[in-house]
């Protein structure tokens, strides 16, 4: 199995992951008040999708995640779209973050100094497509062999194609978790990384201790970093702290800190600006981003605070 992390690891020390997609996508106009969420602009505004991607890497993003976390068959057929059609939207999906990559590394200006970034195939918790807000508690009401059949579907599509590793996102429960990582076990040739939600500062949002989750990643070499993500900036200091004994590197970008109010399809509250990622560096993560409510600006600056570590 190839390690794609390990270019970056070995020279640089850190990876920067990109931020929000869906944050940028409304920030540019688009409309995603939709239970396909980001995932319908791949049939409507695939040019504005590529064009995300492309500003996230400008910005310092060594990895950009696909616009597939709420893409999913059901989904797709709810939106009108045969197996087929919806097969091809997410294979495209891959093809548009390839495209930004390449317009990238196409420019010497912009690649000098930069590894070639990574492409990932984003894959969001069963709870994401059901646009509810239940990636956010893990209570769905459905057994492993419903998780099982729904997550294979998928990874089926993103395992054939040229993305160069799967990111397991806001995962809530550790049962979704090590049902992500039976699967990924049917494509030994794939690696990913593994990210929760967590609702407070020692357990993931459907209330298993957040240390036995990341554990799981200690026991397959597939999963190349452990995390959380979409998670109050708060929590992080304590989340890393409890995990410094795993041997798999960490990965985390939270969100903004505000709440995301799934009845009325909105966030409230403040974000909290605590975007600290030196101090997230020091306390043992070393893929580092952002997550909901946070763009390109965010990326920058945590890409520059990285670079300005001591070595």
């Amino acid at each position: 199995m190839n390690h794609p992390l390990r270019q970056f690891l070995d020279q640089q020390g850190f990876v920067v992951l990109d931020g929000g997609l869906a944050t940028e996508l409304e920030a540019r106009g688009a409309d995603l008040d939709h239970f396909l969420w980001s995932a319908r602009l791949l049939a409507e505004a695939p040019d504005l999708v590529r064009s995300v991607h492309f500003d996230y890497l400008v910005a310092g993003a060594d990895i950009i995640a696909t616009a597939t976390y709420q893409a999913s068959f059901a989904g797709f057929e709810q939106a009108g779209y045969g197996r087929r059609q919806a097969e091809g939207l997410m294979r495209l999906a891959v093809e548009l973050a390839l495209q930004a990559r390449g317009d990238f590394w196409s420019r010497e200006d912009l690649r000098r100094g930069r590894l070639r970034p990574l492409v990932a195939a984003s894959i969001g918790p069963y709870g994401a497509c059901r646009h509810d807000g239940s990636e956010y508690h893990g209570n769905y009401g459905v057994g492993r062999r419903e998780l099982l059949d729904f997550h294979r579907a998928r990874m089926d599509v993103l395992a054939d194609t040229p993305a160069d590793l799967f990111a397991f996102e806001t995962i809530p429960s550790l049962l979704e978790a090590e049902v992500l990582i039976e699967l990924l076990g049917d494509y030994p040739e794939k690696c990913g990384w593994l990210s929760f939600s967590c609702r407070d500062g020692a357990h993931v949002c459907h209330g298993e201790p957040f240390v036995d989750c990341a554990a799981l990643a200690d026991a397959t070499a597939q999963i190349v970093a452990v995390g959380v993500n979409c998670t109050a900036p708060e929590h992080i200091d304590s989340l890393l702290d409890s995990v410094s004994a795993l041997r798999t590197p960490r990965v985390v970008y939270p969100n903004s800190g505000e709440q995301w109010v799934a009845g009325e399809n909105r966030w409230a509250g403040q974000g909290c600006g605590g975007l600290n990622a030196a101090n997230w560096y020091r306390r043992g993560a070393r893929l580092i981003g952002g997550c909901c409510r946070t763009g390109p600006a965010d990326i920058r600056r945590m890409r520059a605070e990285l670079l300005g570590l001591p070595d």
